[in-house]
């Protein structure tokens, strides 16, 4: 051990545990489940029991997995840094200069290749909410440019991590769960439709066999980045199970100059001993470090009126909204130049004089007297080729290569914002909108893949967008929406406010969708909708009920013509907002739980509020059932020492039964203990109903 160095970086949760052999690049002999305070000879002794074996058939010296997984020292997986100059130095010989370690949460060291010419840095930091962020950065020190290829960071998990979960989708069913055993070979997870993609995974999971929410250990990573990249799990026969992940680069996206750096977006990693649930503990904390105020309740137009923009409609509309409880109104699509349709108008960024002759000012000055916000949506970084903007300025067309468009996707191209001209355009004509109106929120789309294109300066200049608008307007609130959930990830949550988890507003297809969206994100961070009786985009019919019960777990808000619903439905749709107003500061700062209930026809998910003072929980019934009488429901997350009053809430209506007598929606008190243990008997549900059930 003499010539090993041994940091440690921990909480009450997980360790880190990283070695330095002599001048080879760092490796994790642990992440996982905590080792406490130990002192050094204990860390010591770790490193030797954990040492590598050298097996018949393999290189003299062993070779390791470095957190910057390091093909010029042999490692035969998936390397961390690819690139070349010339042809040549495609494997450089990488040794670190120096390295440190403070105050037991952050780990920095420093190497580079005197010969290639390169210099690495790398971080790791263990944050106060229990997540890890690991991040590198790669410098040309020569005289000749550097092409680069990758920069993706690893980190080993235990071979008892023998399961992995990830997500795929696809428009309106975003973050679809796929289980599969974690096998040998790579499990490769490619985005490269220059955005987060709806297909994409929002996080790679691995756990032991059968980890479910509340059980088993678990090992989950993220690429916060808003384009191309990739998460991959590496399973070698020589070698420990490694998960990875960074940005994904495109041939010659990114050469750097003497003297040029690139850094890799930051990977974000969390370990749970007590299942899916401690991870999204986790990233919750992490994504709730800046405080929000509460969430308003949002209007949002799109589904009442679509192109139809009419002064008269829009107000009678917001005066409905005001009466019903609703604090945000929001104009949609269809506000600018040219735009009745989807097929013109995009990047003619100022009110359409034919249909707004004195501008929003009328609307907005209406809805604000109302009490309510008013906000606005705008999509930057497309064009339509019917529009001034394009006829003007074709080359600010993004595509394989001047002059050559795309093939077109939603009658739109992609905006080159990384071209000065252009960012410099849509910078001021949104800035001008903003001075010029009494506008708090702006929802931000972007409805296509970028194809054939360089994905990585457009991605930096949206930011830099954002980071510039923020600092104009720092009053303005940001919703990252993209064709519905396209774009969400810690990046563009670095910079926006909330995300619109997805064009599709049906119930049923919501309570997936919002399920595993919210592993990673809070509610108070997942635009969540009642939307019409009948849904947009399924046809489905579904009660008022069941859409609240399913919205109520979100940022609460409306997409529906509630001029043209029923009195009942308005009574139902203002009751929940007054439930919504009075569970906000439970839902919108509690932990989410998840019971892992035997019957796969019903979910059980809650908000447990920090102290455990109080607690609101969602039965949903999603189908019939094999049982002819439901399992009982435990209730996780409680104190088993408290006693609760559990009610049985309905703001917008009773859920429909299936049983021959009535159900008894007396409250009940019971310790938290039977509550999380034995659990409750509820009534026998119609499909696509649910129950609330409210806990003091």
């Amino acid at each position: 051990m003499s010539n090993t160095e041994v940091v440690h970086l921990h909480d009450d949760t997980s360790s880190v545990v990283i070695t330095l052999a002599g001048a080879s690049l760092p490796v994790v002999a642990h992440w996982g489940r905590t080792l406490g305070d130990v002192d050094q000879a204990a860390l010591n002794g770790l490193v030797d029991a954990v040492s590598w074996t050298n097996p018949n058939n393999a290189p003299d010296d062993p070779v390791p997995l470095a957190l910057l997984p390091d093909a010029g020292a042999g490692y035969v997986g998936r390397p961390g840094l690819r690139g070349h100059r010339g042809g040549e130095h495609f494997a450089p010989a990488l040794a670190v200069t120096s390295f440190s370690g403070e105050d037991g949460s952050i780990f920095r060291y420093v190497a580079s290749d005197e010969a290639a010419e390169l210099t690495v840095s790398g971080t790791v930091e263990l944050l106060p909410s229990g997540m890890l962020r690991l991040r590198h950065v790669v410098r040309n020190d020569g005289t000749t440019p550097y092409s680069l290829e990758g920069l993706e960071t690893a980190l080993p998990v235990p071979s008892h991590a023998a399961e992995l979960l990830d997500f795929t989708g696809r428009w309106a069913r975003e973050r679809a769960p796929q289980r599969q055993a974690f096998h040998y070979g790579s499990w490769v997870r490619e985005n490269r439709r220059g955005r987060t993609g709806h297909d994409a995974t929002i996080g790679l999971l691995a756990g032991t066999p059968g980890f479910s929410f509340r059980d088993g250990e678990v090992w989950a990573l993220h690429v916060a980045w808003s384009g191309n990249h990739v998460t991959y799990a590496e399973n070698l026969v020589d070698g420990l199970p490694v998960l990875g992940g960074g940005e994904l680069l495109l041939p010659g996206e990114i050469t750097l100059a003497p003297g040029e750096e690139y850094t890799s977006p930051w990977l974000y990693a969390a370990y749970s001993s007590a299942g899916i649930d401690g991870i999204s503990a986790a990233f919750h904390r992490q994504l709730r470090e800046r405080s929000l105020r509460p969430r308003p309740v949002v209007l949002n137009t799109w589904e009442a009126v679509y192109f139809d923009h009419d002064l008269a409609r829009l107000t009678s509309l917001a005066d409905t909204a005001a009466a019903i409880g609703v604090e945000r109104f929001v104009l949609d699509d269809g506000w600018f130049r040219h735009r009745r349709d989807d097929s013109a108008g995009l990047g003619d960024w100022y009110v359409d004089e034919t249909v707004w002759p004195d501008g929003l000012t009328p609307l907005i000055k209406h809805v604000r007297a109302l009490g309510m916000e008013f906000g606005l949506w705008f999509e930057p970084e497309m064009v339509n080729t019917d529009s001034d903007l394009y006829r003007a300025h074709p080359d600010w067309v993004l595509g394989p290569r001047p002059g050559v468009l795309p093939p077109p996707s939603r009658n739109q191209q992609v905006l080159n914002i990384a071209h000065p001209e252009a960012y410099a355009y849509i910078l001021d004509r949104i800035s001008s909108v903003l001075s010029d109106n009494d506008i708090a929120f702006v929802k931000w789309d972007h409805n296509r893949d970028l194809i054939g294109s360089r994905v990585h300066e457009q991605t930096a200049a949206y930011y830099r967008l954002l980071e510039e608008l923020r600092l104009r307007h720092p009053h303005v609130e940001i919703e990252s929406c993209s064709s519905g959930g396209g774009r969400i990830d810690l990046g563009v949550l670095a910079h926006t406010d909330r995300v619109w988890t997805s064009d599709c507003n049906d119930a049923l297809e919501r309570q997936l969708i919002q399920r595993w969206t919210g592993v990673f994100l809070p509610p108070e961070l997942m635009g969540a909708h009642v939307g019409p009786t009948k849904s947009h985009t399924t046809g489905r019919v579904h009660d008022l009920s069941f859409r609240v019960a399913t919205a109520l777990f979100g940022h609460f808000g409306i997409e529906w013509d509630i001029n043209s619903a029923t009195d009942e439905e308005r009574a139902g749709l203002q009751a929940a907002i007054e439930y919504y107003k009075d569970v906000r500061a439970l839902v919108h700062t509690g932990v989410t739980v998840h019971s892992d209930h035997p019957d796969p026809s019903a979910w059980v998910h809650g908000i447990v509020a920090a102290d455990q003072s109080e607690a609101l929980f969602g039965y949903v019934q999603l189908a019939t059932s094999v049982q002819n009488k439901p399992r009982r429901v435990r209730l996780p997350g409680l104190d088993p020492a408290r006693t609760y009053r559990v009610s049985f809430d309905a703001p917008a209506g009773r859920p429909r039964l299936i049983q021959r007598l009535p159900a008894d929606w007396k409250s009940v008190e019971l310790p938290g203990s039977v509550l999380s243990e034995v659990g409750i008997q509820l009534p026998v549900l119609e499909p696509e109903q649910a129950l609330l059930l409210r806990l003091k």
